[in-house]
This record gives structure tokens, sequence and C-alpha cells, in this order.
């Protein structure tokens, strides 16, 4: 049987570098792009399970567009490889993508098509942790 695979899409190398890390030491494949173009030529060529992607690369929200492209691709596959926001964007700004005190704001899946947003920095326990979870989700569907 062979490992499941996951795409890393992160302009920071060096998180990249560290997100490999953690992932292989779960026993997952990794590849890694790091821009979103790359990114969306991965998923076409190594078909990942799961996308972990960043939301601020070199033009400013370049992973909204990649996940709003990547689920207008044709094909079920591209609709539903489950996607994991990991950003920073928290610290920065005043943007919300979800809940924080059950406010009725919006909850992954609800505005942007993803499984779950995680903010960085992360806990290896704590992505590894969600990375099984949403694996796990999409796996019932």
């Amino acid at each position: 049987m062979s490992k499941v695979k996951i795409l890393t899409v992160d302009d920071d190398r060096d998180l990249v570098e560290a997100l490999r890390i953690v992932l292989e030491s779960g026993g997952y494949d990794v590849v890694a792009a790091h821009d979103a173009e790359t990114g969306l030529e991965k998923v076409r060529s190594e078909r990942p399970d799961l996308v972990l992607l960043d939301v601020m690369m070199p033009s400013a929200t370049e992973g909204f567009h990649f996940v709003w492209k990547l689920r207008n691709l044709e094909g079920e596959y591209y609709r539903a490889v489950p996607v994991i926001l990991l950003t920073a964007i928290h610290e920065k700004t005043e943007l919300r993508f979800y809940p924080d005190s059950g406010d009725g704001t919006y909850k992954a899946g609800e505005y942007l098509p993803v499984q779950d947003f995680v903010d960085k920095p992360v806990e290896p326990k704590d992505l590894l942790e969600r990375v099984e979870r949403v694996l796990s989700a999409s796996k019932t569907k």
C-alpha cells in the first residue's frame, strides 16, 4: 500500500522543510511547491491526497486564488481533494475565516471550499492531528 501524499504550497522554504520533517515523521510522503502556479501543476501531476496551503504568498492572498482555481478544474478529484489552509494572517490582520467564540461567522467550508484552517505557528502534534482528522473525514465521503 502506498503512503498518503501531501502537497505543501508555501513560499517560505524554511517552513516547507519544517513541514516536510513533521509530516514525514507521521508517515506521509511530501511534495512541495513554493508558489500557487507550481502548486496547481503539482496537484495535476502528483494527485496528492491532501493539500496544505499558505494564504499569503508573493502576490498577496494567492492561496485563495489557488483554492478557487483548484475547485474549478474539470474532474471530481479537484473538487474533492482536501485542503487545509495554514496561515499567519490572523496575527497580521483583523480578517477571520472562522469563529473564535461561536459568533456565527464562517467555518471551514462555508465561505471558502477548504476542510480546515490552521494558524501559524502550529505545533507538530496539532498539525498531524488535524491532517489525520481531515484525511479520515475525506475517506468517509
